[in-house]
């Protein structure tokens, strides 16, 4: 569909405004980096939860081909585009208003806003596909079916566990039993690549249930908590919420848009026959996790300290992504409704609809998203590190995990030095939210905690652990040369200072094996060269056809 994708691109230009020039746009977990490499930690082979596995990857590998600020901007637009023609698709008409209306809603609201602002640009690169997921579940049983939930399912398993929790949850609740066995399948081979390491690391998979409650659903509108996610929105961080969202009139407006959409779906169910039961089971389904950290989190903390993966529920807004998709489609059924009853201004107006009430996404989500470039001091300090032939880690202070660069204009960010730098970083990777403070994940950052926040001075106890460098923000006194006496000054500068510690052992550091991590990365590549030999009936299938079979229109009592 060349008319939704040049929209999806349109949206795509209009979202990012001055974070299409040159730089980096960084915002909470959207970190890029210029000259990105595929290190330890890019296939998480250093200890850490390897939740960006295998998405990192995926960047270095598109930043090898492009510059890595191309890549950033090739990978977000693709986001707008991919959504905008996922949704589009699945409205059963050859109208083009109805299906644009629905690809527009799907790409441009609350949950891709405060998302997006959130940095989860994994999670939406999963969210983009997950209306083709949705179709190629339904079919899974039939021939070629395998082929195409894999391909479907691809743009989730690059976005990683998050990601593809969301999706699989979804697709798990379409089709038959034969075709969920396949869904399962799909599920698990292509999660091999952060599951395997995810597994093996030092101390497995961490599940802390106290954080349950930091990371619920909030309310955003004045319609509380409930409300607000049924509205797509209720993101746990207030600061990624848009310039003005939730104001009481155009949450109204907002609202009587997703309602109308819900309405139209129920009331022209048949027209996406037989998939729009599986459909509206997958919504109300997420919808009910996205609400349950918010009105039960006793039973999500309970069933997190029964299997601690089931930590991917605490944010549990993210899983009302499938009921994205039963707006955007029931916006659209509305809108070739309205056509055909010769309300066309109706159907441009639910074509504009999502853009005119969340008017603050647009131009960079109202100046929040800006590009920026590495401060030069940063630029040094990488080349002094990477010229040592002396091995040792990076260890980085003030010891916290996420940073408001003045360079970056204030805009808070997960500290890029691990990726920026192709050496083992030992960040702080501890996240508070509020009171609640998630203690580190990371091995290495875990025993050196104590030591750390007792406020002594460190240049021994980091010797014995391994590190060679500290990388200092220049702007916290706190984290000054009192703290490494000894330590030789290298970088002196006003975003940057490093430190090289005089002696540094080899730390005593407990890694993923290699093994079968390299193992499972050959099994999802075999996995994914087989579902892309696609024959000619599965390119003819309704799931890869730009305009849907039209079914007759029958009243439904």
């Amino acid at each position: 569909m060349i008319a939704a994708a040049l929209t999806g691109l349109g949206l795509g230009l209009l979202a990012l405004g001055p974070g299409l020039a040159p730089g980096f746009v960084l915002s909470y977990d959207m970190v890029f980096v210029p000259d990105p490499g595929f290190t330890r930690m890019t296939f998480g082979l250093t200890g850490t939860v390897p939740r960006h596995v295998p998405s990192d990857a995926a960047v270095t590998a598109l930043a090898t081909v492009l510059p890595a600020w191309a890549a950033q901007r090739l990978v977000l637009l693709g986001i707008f585009v991919m959504a905008c023609t996922a949704a589009a698709s699945l409205v059963p008409s050859r109208r083009m208003v109805p299906r644009l209306a629905a690809g527009v809603c799907y790409a441009w609201n609350p949950f891709v806003a405060e998302r997006l602002l959130l940095g989860q640009w994994a999670l939406l690169l999963g969210y983009a596909a997950l209306p083709w997921v949705l179709i190629a579940a339904s079919r899974a049983d039939e021939r070629g079916g395998g082929r195409r939930l894999v391909c479907a399912l691809l743009p989730a398993a690059i976005g990683g566990f998050a990601a593809l929790a969301v999706s699989g949850m979804a697709a798990l609740l379409m089709g038959t039993w034969r075709g969920r066995g396949k869904v399962l399948v799909a599920l698990a081979v292509l999660s091999l690549p952060w599951l395997v390491p995810g597994a093996l690391r030092p101390g497995g998979v961490p599940g802390d249930g106290p954080a349950v409650e930091a990371f619920a659903a909030r309310a955003d509108t004045p319609f509380g908590t409930l409300g607000s996610v049924l509205l797509l929105g209720g993101v746990w961080n207030g600061e990624t919420v848009p310039t003005g969202y939730g104001a009481p009139v155009t949450a109204a407006l907002w609202g009587a848009v997703v309602v109308g959409a819900l309405f139209a779906y129920w009331r022209f169910r048949e027209r996406i026959a037989p998939w729009w039961r599986g459909a509206a089971i997958a919504a109300g389904t997420g919808y009910a996790v996205a609400c349950l950290g918010a009105v039960a989190p006793a039973l999500l903390e309970g069933a997190i300290g029964v299997w601690s993966g089931l930590a991917v529920f605490r944010d549990g807004q993210q899983f009302a992504a499938p009921l994205a998709v039963v707006v955007a489609v029931g916006l659209g059924l509305a809108a070739d409704e309205a056509i055909g009853a010769r309300y066309s201004a109706v159907a441009f107006g639910a074509l504009a609809a999502p853009v005119v009430v969340l008017p603050s996404l647009a131009w960079g989500a109202a100046g929040q998203l800006r590009s920026v470039d590495y401060p030069a001091d940063w630029a040094r300090a990488k080349r002094i590190i990477e010229s040592d032939p002396v091995s040792g880690d990076v260890l980085v202070l003030p010891w916290a995990a996420y940073r408001g660069y003045a360079w970056n204009h204030g805009r808070r960010v997960l500290d890029p030095l691990p990726r920026y730098l192709h050496r083992r970083v030992v960040v702080n990777d501890a996240v508070t939210v509020g009171p609640t403070t998630v203690a580190p994940e990371d091995p290495k950052a875990a025993r050196l905690d104590g030591a750390i926040r007792a406020g002594g001075p460190l240049t021994g106890v980091l010797g014995e652990a391994g590190v060679r460098y500290v990388a200092v923000d220049a702007r916290d006194p706190a984290a000054g040369p009192d703290r490494l006496p000894g330590a030789q000054r290298l970088v002196q500068g006003p975003d940057l200072v490093l430190y090289r510690i005089p002696v540094a052992r080899d730390g005593q550091d407990e890694h993923v094996p290699v093994g079968p991590v390299i193992a499972a990365w050959i099994v999802v590549s075999v996995v994914v060269s087989w579902s892309s030999v696609i024959s000619a009936t599965t390119l003819g299938s309704p799931l890869l056809s730009s305009i849907p079979r039209r079914t007759p229109r029958r009243r439904v009592s």
